[in-house]
């Protein structure tokens, strides 16, 4: 799978493709002849930005790829800028933001849960999770926010504390410098109720506490076509 992402991927990609491309919204797809080979368009992908993923049989991904690179819009980028975009846009991560331990009301993925779902239940971790949905966010044990970090960034599993007693309240699940903002942002969990927007809050970065700000997300506005 290859992933085309950004404001001139639709185009850089219809050149390639036999079928119209501006029919896709973001989460639709559909087979599509790409450079001769029949492949499986989505216009997806975890950055934020308008894009493609692009499933190709194995003979053709090498051809395919060295056509796109061969456009004067396309730069070959691996996990790091997916992650930056992935930061910048708010997106939770697997391993950082949620792993077996997060419930979708910590992490602000509520909307991840159909109604019948909601209703119904049946799915695996149902009897922890469907108790904790009518809760006040208050009364959870922590919340997923966003953090503007004055200085340096701070990184995963630097520690998050109260202004004024020092005590620990949370942690980063994921920072970096946004090359959209020039400013360090940062996610993670932090316990009510300074999880609420605008709290100042104290992050621990490297020993040195750096003064901190409970934002809303996304950081950067997601330019996805929904329609």
């Amino acid at each position: 799978m290859l992933a085309l992402q950004g404001p001139s991927a639709e185009r850089v990609l219809q050149g390639l493709t036999q079928g119209d491309l501006s029919k896709l919204t973001f989460f639709t797809g559909g087979f599509f002849k790409v450079g001769g080979a029949d492949c499986y368009i989505q216009r997806s992908g975890y950055t934020g930005e308008d894009g493609f993923e692009v499933s190709i049989p194995t003979p053709a991904v090498v051809d395919i790829a060295k056509k796109l690179l061969a456009h004067a819009d396309v730069l070959p980028v691996g996990l790091g800028a997916r992650d930056s975009l992935r930061l910048e846009a708010g997106l939770s991560l697997y391993g950082h933001e949620l792993d077996e331990t997060t419930t979708p009301k910590e992490a602000n993925l509520v909307w991840t849960i159909s109604k019948r779902r909601q209703t119904e239940g049946g799915f695996l971790g149902a009897e922890v999770i469907l108790p904790e949905l009518p809760q006040k966010i208050g009364q959870l044990k922590r919340r997923r926010v966003g953090l503007l970090v004055e200085g340096a960034p701070a990184r995963e599993q630097a520690t998050i504390h109260d202004p004024n007693t020092k005590e620990q309240i949370g942690i980063v699940t994921s920072g970096t410098m946004s090359p959209c903002l020039k400013k360090a942002i940062a996610m993670g969990y932090v316990k009510p109720p300074l999880h609420a927007l605008d709290s100042k809050v104290l992050v621990n970065v490297r020993g040195t506490f750096r003064n901190a700000t409970v934002t809303k997300l996304p950081f950067v506005p997601t330019t996805y076509k929904n329609e």
